[in-house]
């Protein structure tokens, strides 16, 4: 009895187990038949060589009902099955370039094929991560690197006894300046790492969130201003919130950072607040340039940078920490965009107590 090619599978292609219990119940039905017969047969005249025959009939018949019913199982099941366990290990060994392809055409589906086409799906998202995963190596060794880099070398040539006074302002200030960013790089990679794991839970506090808008978009009104960016503020005089303040910094500070980021000089920020009974709404809109449909699928990936004429003023994670943060207080964001048009990133959070004058 040939076994499966899988030495995993311990079922054999002829079951012995379902040949002898095929052929008793075929004993059974005949037995009962019989019992049904007897009143116009004469069992007397039943001699032990038709019983034999009828038993090596039967049992003929049970070895026939069994291969034909263990070939219709191999072809629309072990088959099949044995593909996919195939597949399966492949991708256990990291190979995601697997496509199981379907039995049947499409009217005439079955659980078989609609399992394979979950898999497929599976399998393509599950190499997407991959892909992000390993570009997220590579995003953070570069992105380390390159301030460690800036810093070991100005720090080296600060070592110069030349250097006039105005040189080594300069090479200090570059120096505070990568350090920043370095910092700023490793804050966030453990602000998400945290947030991700939940070990960073909010802290709710009532606040003015109009308030808390209007310091984190004037922090920003130098770059602003250096780049001639006109930026409209649409926002209540005040509305009282309960959430994490600190959480929710992060979220603008992003949201308005990125648009003063992507925004042209002489184009337009538009930041609006609104307040109702179940939500406060808070949107960021920029006139950049926008991004196309790929970008957008991918826009709250870590590291993903659709626009790398920008990478150098980021590291890709600001919007993944937004996100997350978002997910945490149960609020939402959605963001609309345009290529050449602009970009809009809209976040929802509901509120629990408000007082709104």
């Amino acid at each position: 009895m040939k076994k499966s090619t899988d030495p995993r599978v311990r079922t054999s292609l002829f079951p012995l187990q379902g040949f002898i219990l095929s052929f008793f119940a075929l004993v059974i039905f005949t037995t009962g038949q019989m019992l049904i017969l007897r009143n116009v047969i004469n069992m007397g005249e039943i001699t032990t060589g038709v019983i034999a025959t009828v038993i090596v009939y039967w049992i003929i018949v049970a070895a026939v009902f069994i291969i034909f019913t263990r070939r219709q199982v191999v072809r629309n099941f072990q088959r099949p099955m044995e593909e996919f366990a195939e597949a399966t290990r492949k991708v256990a060994e990291g190979d995601f370039s697997v496509y199981v392809p379907p039995k049947n055409l499409p009217d005439k589906r079955n659980y078989i094929d609609v399992i394979f086409e979950d898999f497929n799906k599976m399998v393509e998202e599950l190499g997407s991560m991959e892909t992000l995963k390993t570009d997220f190596f590579s995003n953070v060794s570069h992105e380390i690197k390159t301030p460690l880099a800036t810093i070991l070398g100005y720090a080296q040539g600060l070592k110069n006894k030349d250097l006039t006074d105005v040189q080594k302002e300069v090479y200090i200030d570059t120096i505070i300046e990568s350090s920043t960013k370095l910092s700023e790089l490793i804050s966030n990679i453990l602000k998400l790492n945290k947030l991700e794991k939940q070990k960073l839970q909010p802290v709710s506090e009532s606040y003015d969130i109009c308030a808390q808008l209007c310091e984190c978009a004037l922090r920003y009104e130098e770059v602003w201003a250096e780049k001639d960016i006109e930026f409209e503020a649409d926002i209540e005089d005040r509305a009282m919130i309960d959430a994490d303040s600190s959480l929710l910094e992060v979220v603008w500070n992003n949201l308005i950072s990125n648009a003063v980021k992507f925004t042209e000089p002489g184009g337009t920020i538009t930041l609006r607040q609104t307040s109702m009974a179940s939500e406060i709404t808070v949107s960021v809109s920029d006139s950049g340039c926008g991004m196309d449909e790929e970008t957008l699928k991918h826009v709250f990936d870590k590291f993903y940078q659709g626009d790398t004429s920008h990478s150098t003023e980021g590291n890709g994670l600001g919007l993944a920490l937004v996100l997350r943060i978002l997910q945490l207080m149960e609020s939402s964001i959605a963001v609309s965009s345009t290529v050449g048009e602009g970009t809009t990133f809209t976040v929802r959070i509901p509120v629990k107590q408000t007082e709104i004058n």
